[in-house]
């Protein structure tokens, strides 16, 4: 098998990936599919992450500590933004694509033995599983895919399951309240689980505690975000753990909420490992964090930034950082593409404080019409709407458009972000 034929039958079993539907929530398939092949999920231990937001940021955070501590660590996340390989990682080099054209055709062979055909999420997690048993590596860190309970990832493990926070997200498969989704997110404790929770709310908090886990470390409690100042390029942060303060740690990424994912993603090292961690490994870990598509600034002149925020919670984090810690001079000027209710994603993103809007359609089977997101801007009060039939389109408008005191942000999911980077980084250059 190919990389180009890897791909192709990748989309051949995608579902979920175009229908946004699951019809059966199960872990039969992917039970199944590790069974095959001696359950490699198991192969060393495994710190997991589930949350509404930030589980992208805290798993690379988590990968760079476990690096810079001298581990060998393979990462699981999802989705991409540009290539598929992104989500399979040695160490945060993606896999080869030799590498996963072998691992794509030895899950191929076992569908036929097995009897079952698995979706496409399933097929990338049994890969991964599957590849970092190959390449021998110390400790997994894995994103959970969809809240938790059913989620394919959910055949580990975890010695720590990490919980960034709850938001109203996947409400069509969980809900309709906050404590619904937080009971769901908790199916990812097992009885020997630690388990750091970022939360706060006590009524969620108290769902995670009661879960069965071994042990609960909660924000506020446990540790704490006791400083986060803004930085050239990032946050300067003090972080209290129940071993140690960490003072000036710094992390080379946009936004306050990173401060708080940090918090966790040090918690869970700390927890993973039992022992406080070294005050060079510290700061060698954070410094190398990198999050390409979470508020990515690719130029400067203009301003041009780019972020995945791909829900209303996460789009409302997008729009506070981009109004107030950056608070462009010039014109704002607003690329938006979706998968979800466009109206919810224009609220949240304050498309009103923006003096422009170019509505764009995801590159996605999911993706809303670009008619349809430009009618929920104008519905709240946009003046200034455009219509473009892709994201590359909108950006190459966008950048002719602005000049050198004005700010684009190009947001409203993972498949915009990855859409737009490529094409902004030509402009910008």
């Amino acid at each position: 098998m190919t990389y180009d034929d890897a791909l192709r039958y990748l989309d051949e079993h995608a579902t979920y990936e175009k229908t946004g539907r699951i019809t059966s929530p199960s872990l039969d398939n992917i039970t199944a599919l590790c069974e095959a092949m001696g359950d490699p999920q198991h192969a060393c231990p495994v710190i997991h992450i589930t949350g509404t937001n930030g589980k992208g940021s805290t798993a690379q955070m988590i990968s760079r500590l476990l690096v810079a501590s001298g581990l060998t660590v393979g990462t699981y996340t999802s989705p991409h933004l540009e290539r598929v390989n992104e989500r399979i990682s040695r160490n945060l080099e993606p896999i080869s694509d030799e590498d996963l054209a072998e691992q794509i055709a030895a899950i191929a062979d076992l569908e036929v033995i097995i009897g079952r055909r698995p979706g496409y999420f399933e097929i990338m997690t049994a890969a991964a599983f599957r590849w970092f048993a190959d390449v021998a590596i110390d400790v997994m860190v894995v994103e959970v895919g969809l809240l938790g309970r059913w989620d394919a990832t959910n055949v580990v493990d975890a010695t720590v399951a990490v919980v960034t926070n709850i938001g109203m997200d996947h409400t069509e498969f969980a809900g309709p309240t906050l404590e619904d989704i937080a009971r769901e997110k908790a199916g990812i404790i097992k009885p020997r689980s630690a388990t750091v929770v970022g939360e706060t709310r006590s009524e969620l908090v108290s769902i995670f505690a009661t879960a069965g886990g071994a042990a609960m470390l909660a924000v506020d409690d446990d540790f704490e975000l006791i400083g986060n100042r803004l930085a050239i390029g990032g946050r300067l942060l003090d972080i209290r753990t129940p071993t140690t303060i960490y003072t000036d740690v710094y992390v080379p990424l946009n936004g306050a909420h990173q401060g708080s994912n940090a918090a966790v993603a040090l918690v869970a090292v700390e927890t993973f490992f039992a022992a406080p961690l070294a005050e060079e490994v510290v700061l060698e870990g954070f410094a190398e964090v990198t999050m390409p598509g979470r508020f990515e600034v690719l130029g400067r002149q203009p301003l041009v930034i780019v972020d995945g925020a791909h829900n209303a919670p996460g789009a409302d984090v997008c729009a506070s950082v981009f109004l107030q810690d950056f608070d462009p001079e010039g014109r704002r000027i607003l690329v938006v593409g979706t998968l979800r209710d466009p109206d919810e994603m224009l609220a949240a993103l304050r498309a009103d404080e923006f003096d422009i809007v170019f509505a764009c359609t995801a590159p996605s089977p999911r993706g809303v019409p670009a008619a349809d997101v430009a009618d929920a801007a104008r519905r709240l009060g946009c003046d200034a709407v455009y219509v473009f039939d892709s994201v590359e389109a909108a950006c190459q408008r966008a950048m002719e458009y602005a000049d050198g005191d004005d700010a684009i942000l190009v947001t409203g999911s993972l498949y915009t972000a990855g859409a737009a980077r490529p094409i902004l980084q030509r402009s910008a250059n």
